[in-house]
């Protein structure tokens, strides 16, 4: 019977940093975004939005990735230009840190609790652009942030970064704690993907060889 080659199959001491830098500036706004995958969870968020800087630094903590997201928009009109292009620079960022994805785990879930809220997310970095959304939001508005915005955010997300991603609310019926749940469980299935599968280190998880 074959062996397995023990160093194919753990993970290098030294890796090539999974980090990445985009701008994205248009008439509305003039967004920055820094990631780093392997990160230890430091946040840096100024978009102009507070809730969406607190869930921002709720994908760094519990994700595990180092960000720096500055953003300066229309918010005079609403919040709604700016939600979005933090969104799609995020998820630039995050297909570009990934690279051609080999050694990474690709799949990620959690179900996140917060008191009565109970979400689940599930991802796949496939290459794919696709996003479920099951959050039954009951007012309009946490704060000063509509919550119609959550949906546009990780739309934003989901087709920048080619990841499939789907968010099922289990429970709740707090709003904040719904959107917090949300993303603490997107956070977390974030973390479980983008790790790396030490049994193959140097291949694209896929059958095809490409994501």
């Amino acid at each position: 019977m074959q062996t397995r080659d023990r160093a194919s199959t753990s993970i290098p001491d030294t890796l090539p940093a999974r980090t990445a830098a985009v701008k994205r500036t248009t008439g509305e706004t003039d967004v920055s975004v820094t990631v780093n995958l392997d990160g230890t969870g430091i946040c840096h968020a100024a978009t102009g939005i507070p809730f969406l800087d607190h869930m921002l630094h709720q994908i760094a903590s519990h994700g595990l990735l180092d960000l720096e997201i500055k953003a300066v928009g229309d918010i005079e009109i609403d919040d709604h230009h700016t939600n979005e292009d933090v969104g799609i620079a995020f998820g630039q960022a995050l297909a570009k840190a990934l690279g051609d994805r080999k050694g990474i785990v690709r799949f990620g879930h959690f179900v996140a609790p917060l008191d009565e809220a109970l979400v689940q997310v599930a991802l796949d970095f496939s290459g794919r652009p696709h996003l479920t959304y099951g959050l039954e939001i009951p007012t309009q508005r946490v704060g000063t942030y509509d919550t119609q915005l959550v949906r546009e955010f990780f739309v934003a997300v989901a087709n920048n970064s080619l990841m499939t991603l789907h968010l099922r609310q289990l429970d709740g019926i707090n709003s904040h704690h719904i959107i917090e749940a949300a993303f603490k469980a997107f956070a977390r299935s974030l973390r479980m993907a983008v790790e790396f599968d030490p049994r193959r280190m140097h291949q694209i998880p896929s059958s095809k060889g490409v994501l």
